[in-house]
């Protein structure tokens, strides 16, 4: 048994889904673990990471509107220190989640067939973000 671990980072413009599943598979390849289970972490706490349709953009716009319904820009949280953004951003991110496991059958991630992995980047601004790779296998 095999393990390896590195951070990688990604640049986001700003609200919105960054598909990172290249940059997975990438990552695997060069791993040379055929058989295993993958697992991500954003170490983030308003941005997340979640795997999703990655054939219709549709999916992504009415997610993204989902969550602004769920949890809206205003004036009445409390927590605000870095603007009006911010406590969404947390909410979002708690919905969303932070970390992901997949497993590795036969070098490739077992995602199906209209299954992406994306950083989903909670705040308006631009940011740049890492994510905690860990994989174990043979």
């Amino acid at each position: 048994m095999r393990q390896m671990s590195t951070i990688l980072s990604f640049d986001t413009p700003g609200r919105g889904f960054t598909d990172i599943t290249a940059a997975m598979v990438g990552w695997l390849e060069a791993s040379g673990i055929r058989d295993g289970l993958i697992t991500l972490l954003c170490r983030h706490t308003s941005a997340s990471l979640l795997i999703q349709e990655n054939a219709a953009r549709e999916v992504r716009t009415d997610l993204a509107a989902w969550l602004d319904r769920l949890a809206p820009e205003g004036d009445h949280y409390v927590h605000d220190d870095e603007g009006p953004d911010d406590m969404p951003a947390h909410l979002r991110a708690t919905l969303t989640g932070v970390n992901l496991q997949v497993p590795v059958i036969a070098g490739r991630l077992a995602l199906g067939t209209w299954q992406g992995i994306y950083l989903a980047e909670h705040r308006r601004s631009a940011h740049r973000r890492q994510v905690a790779v860990h994989l174990i296998g043979e």
